[in-house]
Formats: C-alpha cells, sequence, structure tokens
C-alpha cells in the first residue's frame, strides 16, 4: 500500500546538485521531484552508533536536506567495530560532533542539526518537533517505547531499527498515516522482563549486522519521504544473517494499545524507566544492602590471599566475556546455570558467595536467585568487571 509523501518538493535544485545525485534522478520513481522532496526534508536520527552510522551516512548521500543527531555519548575504541561514522581520531570526542564532520565529508549540502544531550521527557518533544521523520538506532526498551510515544503525540512516523548478535529487525511505525497502522506498543505491549534480553553490550553483535538494518531503515525513510513504493506500515522484517534468511510479518494494530488504542490509558509521558526496569523487583530487593564495590572486593580478595578470610567468587558471564577480561580468583559459572538451577547444587555451603558480571545487572538477578536458596550472606559487586578495569586494573581490556 503506497502513502503520500511526506515532504513537499524544494523550489530546485542546483547544478551541482543534479550532477550529485543523478543516478536517482534518473530512476523514474524517484526524479527530479523525488530528489526535490528529499532536498526538503528533514529527518531526526536518534544515535549516532551502530544502526545511526549506516543511516546517516546514506540519508546524507541520498540527499536529504537536514539532518538531526540526537545523540550524547562519546565514541570509544569498542564503537570502532560497527559503528562505521567514526574513526580513530575521533575516539573520546562527541559522537554527534563526529558524525556531523563525515557527513560533511561526504555531502556538504546537507545541514546538520547537532543535539548533543540525553533524550528525556523533558526535552524529547521539543527535540522532534519540526521533524518529518524520525529514524530510530536507540538501543534500550526505556528510549524505544519514549520514541515510539513522542513520535504518535506529535504525529510523527518513524523507522524502527533492532539488532542483536546476528539478528535484525526492522518496521515503520505511523499510526497517525492510516487508521490501521500499528505503532510499536503493538508489537511490543510491554517490555521484556528486566536481565532477559541483554544488550548489545553484553550480548554483542555482528559489526556488518547494522549495515544491513541501517540501509533498510534509510530505505524506509526514502520511500515515506518521497512517497515511493510500499513501506513497511504494518510488517516486521526480520533477518538472519548467520542463515542469510529474510522474513516479513503481519504487524497488525491493537484495538487495545495502551498508546493508539480504542480506550488509550497512555496520554502523556511516563517514566519509561520505572516501566521497563532496569532490574526486577526480585533483583534490586536481593541487591539492596547485599552490594560491595570493587574496592572492597579488591581489599576482600588481598584478605583471602593472605588465609585471613574465604569466599568463593562467581562469574555470571558467558565464557567469551570471560576470555576477554576476569578478576582474579574469580570462577565462571554462566548465568543461565543459575536460572535452570544446575548451579545451586554446586554451591558451597561453608563460605559466603560473592557474585559479579559485566556490570552488575545479571549478578543482580543471580543474587536473587542465590537468596532464594537459602544462601542469604551472599553479596554481588556493582558495577561488576567493568568497575574492575576502570578502577582497579585499567591494564585489561574493556568491551
Amino acid at each position: 500500500m503506497s502513502f503520500p509523501a511526506l515532504v513537499e518538493p524544494a523550489a530546485e535544485l542546483t547544478t551541482d546538485e543534479v550532477r550529485r545525485y543523478s543516478r536517482h534522478l534518473i530512476i523514474p520513481d524517484v526524479g527530479m521531484a523525488g530528489q526535490k522532496r528529499l532536498k526538503n526534508a528533514k529527518v531526526l536520527v536518534i544515535g549516532a552508533g551502530g544502526l545511526g552510522s549506516p543511516a546517516l551516512l546514506y540519508l546524507a548521500a541520498a540527499g536529504v536536506g537536514t539532518l538531526g543527531i540526537a545523540e550524547f555519548d562519546e565514541v570509544d575504541e569498542s564503537n570502532l567495530q560497527r559503528q562505521i561514522i567514526h574513526g580513530m581520531s575521533d575516539i573520546g570526542r562527541p559522537k554527534a560532533v563526529s558524525a556531523q564532520e563525515s557527513i560533511a565529508e561526504v555531502n556538504p549540502y546537507v545541514d546538520v542539526v547537532v543535539h548533543n544531550e540525553r533524550l528525556d521527557n523533558d526535552n524529547v518533544m521539543g527535540i522532534f518537533e519540526g521533524y518529518d521523520l524520525i529514524v530510530d538506532g536507540t538501543d534500550n526498551f526505556a528510549t524505544r517505547y519514549m520514541v515510539n510515544d513522542a513520535a504518535y503525540f506529535l504525529g510523527i512516523p518513524y523507522v524502527w531499527g533492532s539488532i542483536y548478535r546476528f539478528d535484525g529487525q526492522a518496521s515503520v511505525f505511523a499510526p497517525t498515516l492510516s487508521d490501521d497502522a500499528p505503532c510499536y506498543r503493538c508489537l511490543y505491549p510491554e517490555p521484556p522482563p528486566p536481565g532477559m534480553v541483554p544488550s548489545c553490550a553484553e550480548g554483542g553483535v555482528l559489526g556488518v549486522l547494522c549495515a544491513s538494518i541501517g540501509s533498510i531503515q534509510v530505505n524506509e525513510a526514502i520511500k515515506l519521504l518521497t512517497g515511493i513504493g510500499d513501506p513497511a506500515i504494518g510488517k516486521l522484517v526480520i533477518y538472519d544473517a548467520l542463515e542469510l534468511e529474510w522474513r516479513k510479518l503481519k504487524v497488525r494494530k491493537d484495538p487495545s494499545c495502551a498508546l493508539c488504542g480504542e480506550n488509550a490509558t497512555v496520554t502523556g509521558l511516563i517514566d519509561y524507566d520505572a516501566f521497563c526496569g532496569a532490574v526486577s523487583e526480585e533483583a534490586a530487593d536481593a541487591a539492596a544492602g547485599s552490594t560491595i564495590s570493587v574496592v572492597q572486593l579488591e581489599q576482600m580478595l588481598k584478605e583471602r590471599e593472605a588465609g585471613e578470610r574465604d569466599f568463593t567468587l562467581i562469574d555470571v558471564r558467558e565464557p567469551n566475556e570471560f576470555e576477554i577480561n576476569r578478576i582474579p580468583g574469580s570462577v565462571l559459572v554462566p548465568k543461565g546455570e543459575f536460572l535452570n538451577g544446575n548451579a545451586i547444587g554446586d554451591l558451597p555451603g561453608d563460605k559466603p558467595i560473592v557474585l559479579h558480571c559485566k556490570s552488575g545487572v545479571r549478578s543482580a538477578e543471580v543474587l536473587a536467585i542465590v537468596k532464594g536458596a537459602g544462601y542469604a550472606d551472599a553479596v554481588h559487586v556493582g558495577g561488576g568487571v567493568v568497575a574492575w578495569v576502570n578502577q582497579i586494573d585499567p591494564s585489561q581490556p574493556d568491551y
């Protein structure tokens, strides 16, 4: 099903622009009118990371006249495996500024607006206002729900993408364009339980997968802006990079959707962190009063080495993470072994248990399981290996 173009054409293309976009102009479906619409378009890309990098570069190359970049983070060396808009010289610099400079190299005719700040309930509506389309490159559920809701309230369609390891998804959510078009909440009415779905920082992502999904997002953006083709409204595109399989599923509007349904209960921005939860209530309760710092752990390890105390230090990450870095003296028992109950029977009953993971989220979830099994004196390490490398042993690599 086709939809009207989101943008009216610009008055003209310059001679230089005609030369630059000639391969678009000779496509009958795009032509001069379509390229003028792209020139007149204002697109906001949320994030200049894995998905945002290819999205920004290809939107700029395509001739989108105004590109907004909403990004507050700085470039880290671990980003360069997939975030192709940045380079070695950008490490430590704001991603938004780095992306702006890369776009200028790709296409100096694009006007770049930098929003070098974290999106939250106080600024999201003001930042979104005035854009024709949102391209979402976020990597956490709280921000996705906020983006979905803010875009709906402002009547702005948005192109969504998601990546994890070898799997990618993409769709277009535009309930204000059609009565039967779903929103993100129609697809995912509730976020997954806290700790159930690891982030890319915890689970990893194949670098080139970002380009596959990011280019799909740009393809959908161009179709929406110019009014050509059949956008992925009401469709979920799923890509399995390992099997090289693409699937397309129908996504129907949910009549009982809390946002766009007949009896909506979400009528304004909500507390998205509370809605999604960083950790479950059980984990939060278990961690309260049972969390130690890496400085405390370092002292405990010295005392254990001197024979002054004894405890079991358990790393609940995955084996491949354990190969990257580790806290000395820890033993690896992945979180899954606690979830299925296999690890409980092997826990020592004669000495305290100390748990840790990468950042403290997974170890808090395991702590709840361990305490529920009767190990009341168990603790976990706040900040996990990330804090250990940053504060205690910077000679180890981080990830």
